[in-house]
């Protein structure tokens, strides 16, 4: 694992000269304006934290520093890098961000902001509002993306100094990093943060296994690197006859994936061979392709590992050539790329900001990668539905697909995704009216799983409509929410089980609020008995100490003066009250929120007139 001495390791703790020292270590990324900035940032988080200390003995401020230097490996701007020192400030003083927009800026807050509320979710796969807290992480990014690249920094560093929590803890924010924000830096195409992110979770999640493969990748260290430097001599040497200079670096693939090897074939880190990869750097697209040619010509290609991603990127962006050869008999895989898909690779849309003077126009940009485009939708349909998001984030962070239409058209589709899944992907319309579909020129089931790369053709028929059955067989969000609406709205015979099931829920929790109203409502009758055995009700109901408000008597229940009453804010007409026992009451939507106390009125000295 790669690891930066100063982000990970260093003791110091005097503020002037980390601030000094991380100026030095990265040299030329911020102009004499840039510098100031972040000098008066760290100057502001010291002010509010030079005494704080966390739970570890360290001073507060040392992680806000290490994810500042995360950040600015990846070569990110000055108001990056004051949000990361500023991205916890509002758990030290939560009335500051006011104070840090007018010091530092709108851009600057808003980060800060948003950062502080992702912190405040609780993303737990356990947890009943796992559904929402991903929903409004993922829409956060919608809005600026360094929001998100500050968090992954966070939890890397986090990850990176993880050794001074219980053992229970590390295994649930292990278990949080490779659910959510190992996955999130994949869609990204953040490489190297996610690699960092899986090896570290690895370690805290299964220790052995870890250690296993950790002496398995020490083992006959020698003999690997006289292997390897033989292959990459050959590379050099048939490149250099062909004129074209190349830059390759070799190395032991990382733990994690070393890990999902073992598991996917069943077998000890030992008995893989696989394990060792090249990466060649070449300086166009055509000599990449001419290299292909060179490394297939050198040893014999794998059948079906060779892949074209520069011919077809990768939703993140990630563009390269990957191919398995058989080299002195071991398994040898080589990604071949340009300087400039290397950079997208290893930081992914952060590679935006590479160069603050636009002289790249190959950068992946956010606004350009699928899971922005998949989130900008569905935000702006306002979809509130918590099982519906329980299934997006494991749509927008699980495994993809690429799949074309007949036209040259390229849609991502979750692992698992069928024909119908792609007709919606597509148009609504079309995925409404589907009734056939064709794979490479062959007729398939509508339900059958597809396939990397396929083309597919939809057959559609003016008379067909969604299904009960097509609901249950979708895999995307998309096509199980529009299936959805379509049978609520057109299909007398659909039974929407998830929403009985939550509005008998309601209706239960409801129950019990209207109970505990009775019980109460009771016993203050009772009490009120004995003290004014010979008051006389009004008529009237009284809040507090007043009667000067809108009243409706509930028609369903009708209840007398004397009787225990409950109330709720109507949309209409003010405060309607209904008997303490009435059903239609325990079956008010959201009526623990709209309650309100009543009485009956006992007093003509009360302060207004009713009116009911």
């Amino acid at each position: 694992m790669k690891t930066e001495t100063f982000e990970t390791n260093t003791t110091e703790t005097d503020p002037q000269i980390l601030i000094d020292s991380f100026f030095t270590n990265y040299p030329g990324l911020f102009n004499s304006d840039e510098e100031k900035k972040i000098r008066s940032a760290w100057d502001y988080l010291i002010s509010k934290t030079k005494d704080l200390k966390r739970s570890c003995g360290l001073p507060y401020y040392l992680h806000p520093m290490r994810v500042a230097c995360i950040l600015a490996k990846s070569h990110l701007g000055a108001d990056v890098i004051c949000s990361a020192f500023l991205h916890n400030i509002l758990d030290v003083d939560s009335e500051c961000l006011p104070e840090v927009e007018q010091k530092f800026g709108k851009d600057i807050a808003s980060i800060c902001g948003g950062t502080s509320r992702i912190t405040a979710l609780k993303i737990k796969s356990s947890s009943m509002h796992e559904a929402d807290s991903i929903r409004k992480m993922l829409f956060a990014m919608v809005d600026d993306i360094r929001v998100i690249l500050v968090k992954l920094a966070d939890r890397l560093d986090r990850m990176r100094n993880l050794k001074s929590v219980s053992p229970e803890s590390q295994k649930m924010v292990a278990h949080e990093v490779i659910d959510i924000w190992a996955p999130l830096a994949s869609r990204l195409g953040m490489n190297d943060l996610k690699n960092e992110l899986e090896d570290l979770s690895l370690k805290y999640s299964n220790p052995a296994a870890f250690q296993q493969i950790k002496a398995i990748v020490a083992q006959k260290k020698e003999e690997r690197q006289e292997y390897l430097d033989s292959a990459v001599k050959k590379i050099y040497d048939s490149a250099a006859k062909e004129g074209i200079k190349v830059k390759i670096s070799s190395r032991a693939k990382h733990f994690y994936s070393i890990y999902q090897k073992m598991r996917k074939r069943n077998k000890e880190a030992g008995e893989l061979y696989d394990l060792l990869a090249l990466r060649v750097i070449c300086s166009t697209v055509a000599e990449c392709y001419t290299l292909i040619g060179i490394v297939h010509s050198l040893w014999k290609p794998m059948d079906g590992r060779f892949k074209d991603y520069i011919a077809m990127p990768k939703a993140n962006g990630y563009q390269s050539l990957h191919t398995t050869v058989i080299c002195q008999g071991k398994p040898l895989e080589i990604q071949i790329r340009t300087q400039d898909m290397h950079n997208v690779a290893e930081h992914g849309v952060a590679s935006h900001w590479l160069y603050k003077k636009g002289t790249n126009k190959d950068l992946v940009r956010a606004e350009d990668l699928s899971i922005f485009n998949q989130l900008r939708e569905l935000r702006d349909e306002h979809l509130e539905d918590e099982a519906f998001f329980a299934d997006l984030k494991n749509e927008l962070l699980g495994d993809s697909i690429y799949v074309f239409t007949p036209k040259g058209d390229v849609k991502e589709l979750p692992s698992g995704a069928n024909a119908i899944d792609f007709a919606y992907a597509i148009h609504t319309g079309i995925g409404e009216k589907v009734v056939g579909a064709k794979a490479d020129g062959k007729i398939i089931p509508l339900t059958a799983e597809l396939k990397n790369t396929q083309i597919v053709e939809i057959i559609t028929n003016p008379q067909a409509h969604p299904t009960q059955a097509q609901l249950k067989a979708v895999k995307t969000g998309k096509a199980r929410q529009k299936i959805h609406s379509w049978l609520v709205a057109n299909d007398p015979t659909f039974i929407d089980k998830d929403a009985i099931a939550k509005r008998e829920a309601e209706i239960a929790s409801n129950s019990l609020h209207s109970q505990q109203i009775m019980e109460q409502r009771a016993a203050e009758g009772r009490h009120r008995k004995k003290k004014q055995a010979e008051t006389s009700y009004t008529g009237r109901i009284r809040i507090d100490n007043t009667t000067n408000f809108l009243v409706t008597i509930a028609k369903c229940c009708d209840p007398k003066p004397g009787e225990p009453i409950v109330g709720y804010i109507s949309r209409n007409r003010g405060i309607t009250v209904h008997a303490a026992t009435c059903t239609t009451f325990q079956r008010i939507p959201d009526i623990e929120h709209r309650s309100i106390d009543v009485a009956w009125d006992t007093s003509d000295k009360v302060n207004g007139t009713g009116t009911t």
